[in-house]
């Protein structure tokens, strides 16, 4: 079985040429996909600006010839040299499995085949032709993970010599890594904007490349927490300006409340330090937020805690049943909590 892990791949992919001469990049990260096949089509040594040598199919293509395959694959290159084959958008049509499984036990000679797919599981017909075949390769791709997206940071930013303050990799951490092109794309957008300052700071990366709602959502929650009056009709208003569903503060604010619920017990029922209690259960929080939710775990109580979800919870189900008021309704709930929390 020829198979690769996905953390694998940046060696792998750093080695001179490659033995497999079928290669299958698949996994749920389409543009991870459409990446790392880009990288192995440059590996097979093929010159992939010559029509006569590379030939583009997509799936699709093959449904009803799917005898083609092995044709292309057999053919020899018009002047000579390499040819690569290179099939788009594959699943686990029968067609394509049963040609990828008779190419894999033919001679390949000078010809390349490599297969872009979606997400194949575990025992997939296509996977397993591939995987069973001694000159093919499998190579999954998932959604980068920390690591992958610090990596990825570091590379983009890096290359075009620019530095990232701490806060400001924090947080475009956490709005990269869904897909590795569309992250790529707003790292590139991200250095453009800061070219020439050397430095890319946590304002930076709000105006270059965040999500007006998402950050205006996560601005109210602080705010409401902060007892910010001001700052949460400013914030509210963001996010009905630009058609997001107000229930997202909502919905935040009863996920807050249930996150200090959990961390108020302890103070409560084991007499534990607030600050202690910060510094074991709260990792996870944003280093920003974290001096709001410890003032919040001091001074909210269980009683009032969960009193204040109750409430929070009665305010969403008003907005089900009257849509037309959802957001008159939520800004009056959360300005409530908002008094209350100062």
């Amino acid at each position: 079985m020829a198979q690769i892990k996905n953390h694998e791949f940046s060696g792998f992919v750093r080695r001179q040429g490659t033995p497999f001469r079928i290669v299958l990049v698949y996994g749920p990260d389409r543009g991870l996909v459409s990446e790392r096949a880009a990288q192995i089509a440059a590996k097979t040594g093929v010159d992939l600006t010559d029509d006569f040598s590379v030939l583009k199919l997509e799936a699709s293509d093959l449904n009803g010839d799917p005898a083609r395959l092995a044709d292309e694959f057999s053919a020899i290159s018009l002047f000579g040299g390499d040819r690569l084959v290179w099939i788009k958008n594959a699943g686990n049509e029968r067609g394509l499995v049963d040609a990828v499984t008779a190419v894999s036990q033919t001679d390949p000679g000078a010809s390349h085949l490599l297969i872009e797919a979606g997400d194949l599981k575990k025992g997939a017909g296509l996977r397993k032709a591939v995987e069973a075949a001694k000159t093919a390769l499998a190579i999954p791709c998932y959604a980068d993970d920390a690591r992958g997206v610090q990596a990825l940071i570091d590379e983009e930013l890096g290359g075009a010599g620019l530095t990232i303050q701490g806060e400001a990799r924090q947080r475009l951490s956490q709005l990269l890594g869904g897909d590795r092109l569309a992250s790529r794309g707003e790292l590139k957008k991200l250095a453009l904007y800061c070219h020439g300052t050397g430095t890319v700071t946590d304002a930076d990366v709000v105006e270059a490349i965040g999500d007006v709602a998402a950050l205006s959502v996560d601005d109210a929650i602080e705010a409401v927490f902060s007892g910010d009056a001001s700052r949460l009709e400013a914030a509210l208003e963001r996010i009905l300006a630009s058609k997001t569903s107000v229930y997202l503060v909502l919905r935040g604010c009863m996920v807050q409340l249930e996150q200090l619920d959990g961390m108020r017990a302890l103070v409560e029922g084991q007499s534990r330090q607030p600050a202690q209690v910060m510094a074991e259960k709260g990792r996870g929080i944003h280093f920003k937020r974290k001096p709001i939710v410890e003032r919040a775990l001091r001074h909210w109580t269980l009683k009032a805690i969960n009193a204040e979800m109750y409430r929070l919870a009665q305010a969403v189900l008003e907005t089900r049943k009257r849509p037309q008021l959802e957001a008159s309704i939520a800004r009056q709930a959360l300005l409530r909590t908002c008094l209350l929390s100062r």
